[in-house]
């Protein structure tokens, strides 16, 4: 097995297009597991822990732009109110030490359907972009077109992963997650949501209960209607025991889970429901607190 140790990124660059199937690393908490139990034994690793860019993000108000390698730890602590919906995911990775080493460009290039960091990246919304370079240059693939089958990518074979551009939240977002137990686990199932109250709409993320993250796009409709024919965005009114059941049982038909050692498909299921009717009901309280007190 070969280790490459590029020293800037236009290095990473052409040593991926030379070597179009070295892995590439930064914090490893997932491709080190992998190596240790012979699930994964690539020709060559690429490290990419000397490229300190990918460890900086950025804020225009607008949009962050989140390095690759930006861990977990510092997305909990510095990012928090731009991408609540995000950093409500991190505090569920691993450990403490996995925070400090994981991030989310490991998460996209595994793309398993379990990763933590997925939900809450659809919940942000369609404009959330990844952004990929090789040495052909550089293209923002929107969220919704990256995940294309089990732990597969829609990555060509000489890119990596640079950045992910995610809008800066303008209504509250929730994150959550059921497991075996309450850390250092797999998630059994989980969701993200989010409410955009500048263009009206809602955001879904459903993770380990389908062969890919995916979103719950008729529950998304649905409440979006409902918030649009009531006039809620503009009360803040409460949305009824009606509409928070209906959501939920949406969610729930738009998952496809399996049966495995974590859990059953029903028990995915049912938790999807629960957890989508929960999370909404956490963000439209919020929501509505922040009305009557514009008000």
């Amino acid at each position: 097995m070969e280790f490459l140790r590029p020293a800037t990124w236009d290095e990473a660059l052409a040593v991926k297009a030379e070597y179009p199937t070295a892995l590439p690393i930064s914090g490893g908490t997932d491709v080190m597991v992998e190596m240790n139990f012979d699930v994964h034994r690539p020709s060559a690793i690429l490290d990419l822990n000397r490229i300190t860019e990918l460890t900086e993000w950025s804020n225009d108000g607008s949009v962050v732009r989140l390095g690759a390698s930006v861990p977990y730890s510092r997305i909990i602590n510095e990012l928090s109110g731009p991408l609540p919906g995000l950093a409500l995911a991190s505090h569920t990775v691993g450990s403490p030490q996995i925070r400090n080493r994981g991030g989310v460009g490991g998460n996209l290039g595994g793309a398993s359907p379990a990763g933590d960091a997925h939900p809450a990246l659809l919940a942000a919304g369609r404009d959330v972009l990844v952004e990929a370079a090789s040495v052909r240059g550089t293209r923002m693939i929107p969220i919704d077109e990256f995940y294309v089958g089990v732990k597969r990518n829609s990555l060509e074979s000489d890119e990596l992963i640079r950045a992910v551009h995610i809008p800066v939240a303008d209504g509250p977002q929730q994150f959550s997650k059921i497991g075996t137990r309450n850390a250092m686990v797999i998630a059994v199932c989980a969701f993200g949501f989010a409410l955009h109250p500048k263009n009206g709409t809602v955001g879904t993320g459903i993770g380990s209960a389908a062969p890919t993250p995916r979103r719950a796009v008729e529950a998304e409709e649905y409440l979006q209607g409902v918030l649009a024919e009531r006039g809620l965005w503009e009360s803040g009114d409460l949305l009824g025991a009606e509409v928070i059941q209906r959501f939920g049982e949406l969610v729930k038909a738009a998952a496809s889970p399996i049966d495995d050692v974590r859990g059953t498909a029903d028990y995915r299921r049912h938790s999807l429901a629960v957890m989508a009717r929960r999370t909404l009901t956490w963000c439209w309280n919020d929501y509505s607190k922040q009305i009557r007190s514009a008000a």
